[in-house]
């Protein structure tokens, strides 16, 4: 099973998607970390070209045909990155779970966002804000963490999130 998960910066996406991959021992893959390592090591045009999407999507697949788990935590902004992540669950012919996770009340999102360290990618407001991104599928999971805790919202993805079918 893949498990895609996508949402705006600071609103609980990270802290989810690992707390549900350490649930369910799955392979836990995070665009943000890949593309610190990639920038880490000169690639900011392998970055801006979407490289760490593609180095995810072969990682996970390659995990999924050993009949792993894997969960995918990404911004996934775009239908394009999403409908990269059906591809991948395809042709692993595995079953594809999006999980998209929001903050209904803007003032905590803000909070979130502006609690960040300064300088770190996703910590300013108006960038947060002003960030395409696109219609998810309806048929998505959808999680919201507004005044919510980590455990509520973790107890909330077991009961949406089917268990693995073997």
């Amino acid at each position: 099973m893949l498990i895609a998960f996508c949402g705006l910066p600071g609103i609980g996406k990270t802290t989810l998607a690992r707390g549900l991959a350490q649930e369910r021992q799955a392979t836990y893959l995070r665009i943000d970390t890949i593309e610190e390592a990639l920038l880490a090591a000169g690639g900011a045009s392998l970055v801006d070209r979407g490289a760490a999407y593609g180095v995810a999507y072969t990682v996970a697949e390659e995990n999924l045909k050993l009949g792993r788990t894997v969960i995918a935590d990404a911004v996934n902004p775009l239908k394009i990155t999403r409908e990269a992540w059906h591809e991948v669950a395809r042709r692993a012919a595995v079953e594809l779970v999006n999980v998209v996770v929001i903050c209904s009340d803007i003032a905590q999102h803000k909070e979130r966002v502006d609690a960040r360290p300064s300088g770190s990618r996703g910590s300013l407001w108006m960038e947060v804000l002003n960030r395409t991104f696109e219609a998810t599928d309806p048929a998505a999971i959808v999680i919201d963490t507004a005044h919510r805790s980590v455990e509520q919202c973790l107890a909330a993805l077991a009961v949406a999130v089917p268990a693995r079918r073997p």
